[in-house]
């Protein structure tokens, strides 16, 4: 089978994230906590691939220790929420009835609830932190994650198969997590890719406001706040990591697409 090009545009891009994020914990050009004042804005060179901030910062190595920051949270963030979610969509679609519409309405609470007023919150009470933006992104994922499993585990409990285990003698919650959620993994992995777009920007807009990791650990959104002075003066310490952000968010958003239009049987009907 012929694979989708916005499927493998998104798989090269997130390689490189990834790549980039995982080669950061062993090795980067410099030390990207290291100050040189009076090597500030020095252009590329064999020591500084893309050059220095304003404060003499390699940007190579800040912009890969970003990249890891970025996919921490991101992943921390889709794994909690997802977890939380999927376990409230099954158990909503196992019980039904009144605990259904309980769990749909909660989650149009949280699809009402702002990210970043709940960041601000939660930053109001315990102070910025990476735990703390970890928690506020993954809070806007719960609902979402509760309506994919949900409307993905209704159709599945009408299979035969679903009703062979009923017969047999299983109660509703070993059905759930032999039969249901083996069979949502597809849907819930595809969610959870485009969920990582999402994390990865809001990630960023949290960091731009001062909410996420602090100083001296580096971030994309961070490097762009302090960048928004020097747009004239020094242009390149807003566009890389700009560039950075969107390729993370393009490839995974891109990569969820292309699994979507490989899992999804009508989709794949049509093609």
């Amino acid at each position: 089978m012929k694979l989708p090009v916005n499927l493998l545009i998104g798989a090269v891009l997130v390689a490189l994230v990834i790549g980039a994020a995982a080669l950061s914990l062993v090795w980067t050009p410099q030390d990207f906590t290291v100050m040189n004042v009076r090597n500030k804005f020095a252009a590329p060179d064999t020591i500084h691939w893309l050059g220095t901030d304003q404060l003499g910062r390699d940007l190579a190595s800040q912009l890969m220790a970003g990249a890891r920051n970025s996919m921490a949270v991101a992943l921390a963030a889709v794994l909690l929420g997802g977890s939380i979610g999927t376990a409230l969509g099954l158990l909503a679609a196992a019980i039904g009835g009144w605990v259904e519409d309980l769990v749909m309405r909660i989650a149009d609470i949280g699809f009402a609830f702002p990210a970043l007023l709940f960041a601000i919150m939660l930053a109001a009470v315990f102070g910025p932190s990476l735990t703390n933006a970890v928690l506020a992104i993954a809070f806007i994922n719960i609902p979402v994650f509760a309506r994919v499993a949900r409307a993905a585990a209704n159709q599945v409990w009408t299979r035969e198969y679903v009703a062979a285990a009923r017969a047999a003698g299983l109660d509703r919650f070993a059905i759930s997590r032999d039969h249901i959620l083996p069979n949502i993994a597809a849907p819930v992995i595809v969610q959870a890719t485009i969920e990582f777009a999402v994390a990865i920007l809001a990630e960023a807009a949290l960091s731009y406001l001062g909410l996420g990791a602090q100083p001296p650990s580096p971030t994309w959104g961070r490097m762009l706040s302090e960048a928004q002075t020097l747009m004239y003066q020094a242009p390149q310490l807003a566009i890389y990591p700009g560039l950075c952000i969107v390729a993370a968010v393009m490839g995974f958003g891109l990569l969820g697409d292309g699994l979507r239009d490989v899992t999804d049987p009508r989709l794949v009907r049509e093609r």
